[in-house]
């Protein structure tokens, strides 16, 4: 199993620190570097292809970066293939895309970047289909619902950069498996691990594929403090984002559904209600469910991350630690990095 680590765009890093840190991972031992790419953020192309360049000071060659996920219908899929195509000549082949739907299964999403409602399942593949066909450097005629395009080809051919999706659900995991060079999971126990796998499996045979070709990673979210609580607090307000529905918006969709299939509805139930209420978010990251948190994620003391880490990177090829920091700077990201480095599993 490879161990990778995950840096939030969000965690607030200047340039050289991104670059400090990345000597500083591949020092530890680590074999990718990942970034999520955020609306309004900073480019996530262009944050991989740094963290290249500063790994391969420590490591010939560099470590692999990638991209967790990419909401395609964000963008065109020339454009995304031209600019994953970009970062895979830069790092020498060492770059993988990670794409999802996004939220386009909500009006409010569609209606914010303009977009046509097409099912998602028949985007998602539109999508992935198209990249994997740029990429490779062959020419694309497909008149779909979400990709149109008539002999459009790259004006280069970059090295092979595979193609993971994001997936959570049945059908997307089974997607995965059928077209996909990888898939991407998040927030899962190791139970759900091994249910993905047997998912992929199935869509890897209609697919008429070997599913041991088809990469398993997945972000585990880490948070180490000697006070305990504070690691609690951190990771319960990095998770409260992805675990509550939008006041009004499905509850069996996305991350809201994958966590209600964990069997925490009643208890994710309680706490939108209270929001809609008016409970502040502290309030809310307080009261969030302790057994939830250590069913996907750890926190705590430094001593217990590396074995935390263990059990739920279990089934997976590619283990990625997500930096859940206790505290602003630097010095809180070092301590996850250390805690679980590949030495100290």
């Amino acid at each position: 199993m490879a161990i990778g680590v995950g840096l939030d765009t969000q965690l607030g890093l200047t340039w050289d620190d991104s670059r400090t840190l990345a000597r500083e991972a591949a020092a530890l031992g680590y074999t990718s570097i990942w970034t999520n790419s955020s609306p309004g953020a900073r480019d996530p192309f262009q944050i991989c292809t740094q963290w290249w360049g500063a790994s391969a000071a420590v490591t010939p060659g560099g470590v692999e970066t990638g991209i967790s996920v990419v909401p395609a219908p964000n963008w065109s899929a020339t454009t995304l293939a031209s600019a994953a195509g970009t970062a895979g000549e830069i790092t020498g082949g060492r770059f993988i895309l990670g794409v999802g739907s996004g939220a386009v299964y909500s009006p409010e999403f569609r209606t914010m970047w303009g977009l046509d409602e097409v099912p998602v399942m028949r985007l998602t593949r539109e999508y992935v289909t198209t990249l994997r066909e740029l990429l490779a450097g062959e020419t694309v005629n497909r008149q779909g619902s979400a990709v149109s395009l008539s002999g459009v080809k790259l004006a280069y051919r970059p090295p092979k950069v595979p193609v993971y999706l994001a997936a959570l659900g049945p059908q997307m995991l089974r997607l995965a498996g059928e077209i996909a060079d990888g898939v991407s999971l998040n927030w899962c126990s190791a139970d759900q691990v091994a249910w993905s796998r047997e998912l992929l499996a199935i869509g890897a045979a209609k697919g008429n594929r070997d599913p041991k070709g088809v990469t398993v990673a997945e972000y585990i979210r880490i948070c180490v403090d000697d006070d305990e609580n504070a690691a609690r607090l951190a990771l319960a307000r990095a998770t409260l984002g992805y675990a509550l529905a939008r006041q009004g918006a499905s509850k069996e969709a996305g991350y809201r559904g994958h966590f209600g299939r964990m069997g925490f509805e009643a208890s994710l139930t309680d706490l939108e209600e209270r929001r809609d209420n008016g409970t502040p978010a502290a309030e809310l990251a307080e009261r969030f469910p302790t057994d939830l948190l250590l069913r996907v994620g750890y926190f705590g003391k430094a001593a217990g991350a590396a074995a935390a880490f263990a059990t739920l990177a279990e089934g997976l090829d590619t283990a990625i630690v997500r930096v859940v920091p206790a505290r602003p700077g630097l010095a809180a990201v070092r301590a996850v990095m250390e805690a679980c480095a590949p030495g100290a599993q």
